[in-house]
């Protein structure tokens, strides 16, 4: 969906600079099976290329609501389904206007499990932000109240128990729960690296005890706690927090932990480097609109992540400034490993995580890159010059062509595109208008050469990318204007999409 909220709404948070630590109790199992798809957009760097190779679009065999509230809830970016080695898929699902629970179900039949209930809530936007869990061996870990994280054993077994951690210590909790219920949340998803060291995003909305600021946060395996201010990592004291529902991401060898940060109010942000031990800054870089040179706008209601290519560069989606003069694209920015270079933009991104591609893939491609982009290219209806040709897209990120919509622009080459399918009624007055693309994140299986692509006319489609035709499809349902939504691929297969607020698992 389109971005309807205005720019310059006021969203007011406390600002200052402080760190502190504390230490907690965890106990993890470092050794049990990796999950076939434990975090948001599939692992640590956002790559969402799937380990396994997807079954065929035969029918639907299960489906289950993610929203209890039905189409009132259709304004939200649902939190990413995880699905386990043995086949469990984990579903956050929002049961109220700002209320969350987890359920756990079984892969095959689609049978519950056990769910679990939390007192998240999401921070208020005009999209609602989802709920993040993250797995890590034999845990799952949940958003919780006060900037708390659930810790529920076993996700594979009816029985499990429960216990909760707190960044800042349950010491200080204990002291006011009342004041850090009301004004610490948890506004990313979760990223826990491959040693279990837990980072999340988190605003704060007033003082509290300690003095803790909107901020990262990051809890060892050991349970010690710690944070850093947004000020305090991007070196401005107008920076607010992290990016709303932008998780933080990790270098290939898990030694930089990259965060998008921003003003809630002015919208514009940085993307910052961090060592992921320490959280010292390795380097900060703001972020610029490509052709105007303005501060580009991290809107909160965004669901862009930062994804980490295969040599170490850094994509991360923001809005146009001024708006709308990119017909509501945004761009996809585009950095080295350690942020001291600006590289090609993609010219849409404004809320997208974009898909890493083996460049062998693709059999048209004969360039020189060894990994291409895959993400939304929507040109919105109505807005700007945009005439409702929605594409998707496979882009090459180290070769430039002239942008379609401002040509002065330099931006990634188009590899192939892909144009939506349904055309759509409500704008008859562009010819070859279609339905947007509705995919935050894109599953791309290597195994079949072809990409996850949900469609806001109600289809899951499969992208082929050998013979670039939109090979299989299938009803999900009657189709909604609705907020970007994830893909994913279960451990047998099955691929999940979500259309209507219901999650469906669609396989052979």
């Amino acid at each position: 969906m389109k971005l309807t909220t205005n720019l310059g709404e006021s969203r007011a948070l406390l600002l200052a600079v402080f760190r502190g630590g504390v230490c907690l109790f965890l106990s993890r199992n470092s050794a049990a099976q990796a999950a076939t798809w434990p975090t948001h957009a599939h692992d640590v760097q956002h790559t969402e290329v799937s380990s396994v190779a997807s079954q065929p679009f035969g029918k639907i065999h299960w489906h289950v609501p993610v929203d209890l509230e039905g189409s009132a809830g259709y304004l939200t970016h649902y939190g990413s389904p995880l699905v386990t080695a043995s086949n469990t898929v984990i579903v956050p699902v929002k049961t109220g206007a700002n209320s969350f629970r987890v359920e756990a179900h079984n892969g095959a039949s689609g049978a519950p499990l056990w769910f679990l209930k939390t007192d998240y809530h999401a921070p208020a936007e005009g999209f609602t932000p989802g709920m993040g869990p993250t797995l890590f061996g034999a845990q799952l870990f949940v958003p919780d109240i006060a900037g708390s994280v659930l810790v529920r054993t076993n996700p594979d077994s009816v029985d499990g128990t429960v216990s909760q951690l707190y960044f800042y210590g349950e010491a200080n909790y204990a002291a006011d729960p009342a004041v850090y219920r009301q004004k610490v949340q948890i506004n990313t998803p979760l990223t826990t690296d491959a040693n279990g060291n837990l980072f999340f995003g988190f605003l704060v909305l007033g003082p509290t005890p300690i003095g803790l600021q909107g901020g990262l946060a990051r809890i060892a395996p050991d349970g010690t706690g710690t944070w850093v201010s947004a000020a305090a990592i991007s070196g401005d004291s107008t920076i607010t927090n992290v990016a709303t529902s932008a998780a933080p991401a990790l270098s290939s060898d898990g030694s930089m932990l990259y965060v998008a940060v921003s003003n809630q109010v002015l919208e514009n942000g940085y993307v910052v480097a961090l060592n992921s031990t320490t959280l010292a800054v390795i380097n900060h870089v703001a972020l610029l609109d490509p052709s105007s040179g303005k501060d580009a706008f991290v809107d909160p209601d965004s669901s862009a992540t930062p994804t980490v290519g295969p040599d170490g560069d850094v994509y991360f989606g923001v809005l146009e400034n001024p708006f709308p003069s990119h017909n509501d694209r945004g761009w996809l920015l585009h950095f080295n490993s350690d942020l001291s270079q600006t590289k090609i933009p993609g010219s849409f991104g404004w809320d997208d995580t974009a898909s890493i591609v083996d460049a062998s893939l693709v059999s048209s491609y004969h360039g020189t890159s060894t990994y291409l982009l895959m993400t939304k290219y929507n040109n919105y209806a109505d807005i700007g010059t945009g005439n409702g040709h929605n594409r998707i897209a496979i882009l090459d990120p180290n070769a430039t062509e002239k942008d379609p919509i401002i040509p002065t622009t330099k931006v990634m080459k188009e590899v192939i595109t892909k144009l939506g399918v349904t055309p759509d009624p409500d704008f008859p007055q562009f010819p070859g208008a279609v339905k947007e693309w509705c995919i935050n994140s894109a599953a791309v299986d290597p195994f079949t050469n072809s990409v996850m692509a949900n469609s806001e006319d109600g289809k899951l489609y499969r992208w082929d990318l050998t013979t670039n035709t939109l090979s299989e499809a299938i009803t999900l349902a009657a189709g909604a204007s609705e907020a970007y939504t994830p893909t994913l691929i279960g451990s047998d297969g099955t691929v999940y999409a979500i259309n209507e607020a219901v999650l469906s698992a669609v396989g052979k």
